[in-house]
């Protein structure tokens, strides 16, 4: 008969459901968005610890994280909404076919994020034709990406998916400034990950 010994397992914080030495909870400024946030997470971006998408989902009072990679259509729709008009899609228009559905003058009533690596989101976007029909909203980096001493975009400009969001969101309410506490905890995020890595 052999001992075996199990290690306890880390308490975690019950809110961002990283170990509680590593809560970011204390990083977090709570916004109120207007435009309802739904990100799709691709499983392997949801075992990071490094994902921007836990931080975005914490600060923003109308965010939901889903975790998938492949989404049955009924459960799409399900996912954006009775009126699917009211639903973009954050990614660049020149991936896929090439080509965007206009984004209609109608009011947006939410804001559709992919997370996960560039390559494992384009997949995404093929797997799920629903996605590749919604309008999309792009976004022109205007500063370096603060991510970037954490991990590497594939090209300059890329944004993490919380500056993405952000900017996405601060453009369609026309409020520019809204989202200075979200990119200012990320910066915090970005600081706190630097250190603990060290």
């Amino acid at each position: 008969m052999s001992d075996t010994f199990v290690l306890p397992r880390r308490p975690r914080c019950a809110a961002c459901d990283l170990p509680a030495r590593t809560c970011l909870c204390a990083l977090v400024t709570a916004v109120r968005n207007e435009v309802e946030v739904l990100v799709l997470q691709h499983p392997d971006e949801a075992r990071e610890a490094k994902n921007s998408a836990r931080l975005l989902r914490l600060g923003l009072a109308r965010c939901r994280v889903v975790v998938g990679e492949v989404f049955e259509p009924d459960e799409l729709v399900s996912l954006l909404g009775r009126d699917v008009s009211g639903a973009i899609l954050l990614y660049p228009a020149d991936t896929v076919t090439g080509t965007t559905a206009p984004v209609s003058s109608a009011r947006t009533d939410r804001l559709v994020v992919l997370d996960g690596t560039w390559r494992k989101t384009l997949r995404m976007l093929h797997a799920n034709p629903l996605l590749q029909s919604l309008p999309r909203q792009s976004i022109l980096a205007s500063a370096p990406a603060r991510y970037g001493v954490l991990r590497k975009a594939p090209r300059p400009g890329q944004l993490s998916t919380l500056e993405a969001a952000c900017a996405a969101l601060a453009h369609i309410e026309r409020a520019p400034s809204r989202y200075a506490p979200m990119l200012e905890a990320f910066d915090r995020f970005v600081a706190d990950r630097v250190a603990r890595s060290k």
